[in-house]
């Protein structure tokens, strides 16, 4: 008898991977060894569940890798000090979360020997490049295989399909396409493929609870957070829960993401992520205090690139760690707390408290009192700053083309 290939299916339990795990076995003769990695979205009930969907549609083995920690250290922490939201919107929870994924799922398929690997994404999305790119890099040698994509598969032929095979599950749930991680959940399908639609409030997954207002603070160090509520978090994770638990609970950080896809066709997802929202405009507010006009001009541009690097896939390339290089250094004098005010759907961002605070000197306060200069030396100033407009106004106005 011939043995069969092993193939390692990168699985979630949703729609997509349940086709995959499903029809890799039963229409391919492939033995199937699915593989999770959390990235912090999934409690130990959640992964069980997970698992014993997975042996229910015919997988040999079932394993759950944890990269959470690898997934802050290597990536979350450089996000805050970049201030990094995805066209001024979207905290990029599923791009950046995919690398390590998919770096967890081919390490793993290393390990126990695999033929393949296989992912569920479409041939629509960034998912796509996302895991087949980081599969090429680090393992070229392992096949990569995706039904969906190949197969360009509708959701519900992949529903008729598992129906098909005796597979029952809560298919209405399934039109819905939900990733959730430590950095925040997307939410596609439906109304996100439509421009003038968006998403109903029972799709997302946490509710509002909360009414009134609530008082707030995040203490970072080093750029890092390192308190909630006064609460100091050894783990930089829980705090990160813990700011997302409270934010959740008012809908906090939900928004539409339209952006250009990797691919170069426009896309749009749903998001909730009170968490990063209320971290990332923390520390941004935190920043303006304790950073020079030219480190945070700098700042932005690398902020910038580093989102975007992740977001299409280029984690791997070495320049990604200079630039983390340059924000891990911006951030030795980002330290203090910040108050912020929480309401239903919205925050105010109240002050900061700041040993490092570079309003608070000796030199002068802002529109009130100069200390450490004279009226004399600022006349003396404006009029040197003005010698180059002065100069170039006087030639134009010397030839006649004064503007």
């Amino acid at each position: 008898m011939e043995k069969k290939k092993k193939v390692v299916l990168a699985f979630s339990g949703g729609l997509d991977t349940s086709f995959a795990a499903k029809y890799l076995s039963e229409d391919l003769g492939y033995e199937v060894h699915t593989a999770i990695a959390n990235t912090g979205g999934f409690s130990d009930e959640e992964l069980k569940t997970i698992e014993e969907k997975a042996l229910r549609l015919g997988a040999a083995s079932h394993a759950s890798l944890d990269v959470t920690g690898d997934y802050y250290d290597k990536s979350i922490r450089y996000m805050i000090a970049g201030n990094v939201l995805r066209n001024g919107t979207y905290p990029i929870s599923v791009s950046s979360e995919r690398i390590f994924q998919a770096i967890a799922i081919i390490e793993y398929a290393k390990k126990i020997g695999a033929d393949a690997v296989a992912h569920g994404s479409t041939g629509a999305g960034n998912d796509q490049v996302r895991f087949d790119l980081t599969f090429q890099i680090l393992a070229p040698e392992i096949e990569i295989i995706t039904p969906t994509r190949d197969m360009t598969l509708t959701r519900e032929y992949e529903i008729d399909y598992l129906k098909k095979h005796g597979i029952e599950a809560d298919f209405k749930k399934m039109e819905y396409s939900i990733n959730k991680g430590l950095w925040g959940t997307s939410i596609g399908g439906k109304e996100t493929l439509h421009s003038e639609q968006t998403l109903p409030e029972s799709a997302y997954p946490s509710q509002i609870t909360e009414k009134g207002e609530e008082q707030m603070t995040i203490t970072f160090e080093k750029g890092e957070i390192s308190a909630v509520n006064g609460k100091t978090y050894a783990d930089k994770i829980d705090a990160i829960r813990e700011v997302e638990r409270l934010g959740a609970r008012y809908g906090i950080g939900r928004d539409m993401h339209i952006g250009d896809t990797i691919i170069g066709i426009k896309g749009r997802v749903g998001f909730e992520a009170a968490g990063p929202i209320l971290i990332i405009a923390a520390h941004k507010m935190l920043e303006k205090h304790t950073l020079t006009k030219w480190q945070q001009y700098w700042k932005d541009q690398i902020g910038t690139w580093y989102g975007m690097f992740l977001h299409e896939s280029q984690y791997l390339e070495p320049v990604m760690r200079d630039m983390e290089a340059f924000l891990e250094n911006s951030q030795r004098n980002v330290s203090g707390t910040v108050e912020i005010i929480l309401r239903p759907y919205s925050y105010t961002l109240v002050g900061v408290d700041s040993p490092f605070d570079l309003m608070k000197t000796d030199f002068g306060e802002y529109g009130e009192v100069n200390k450490a200069w004279s009226a004399d030396d600022v006349k003396g100033f404006t009029k040197i700053l003005g010698n180059q407009m002065k100069i170039y106004h006087n030639v134009q106005k010397r030839n006649g083309a004064e503007e």
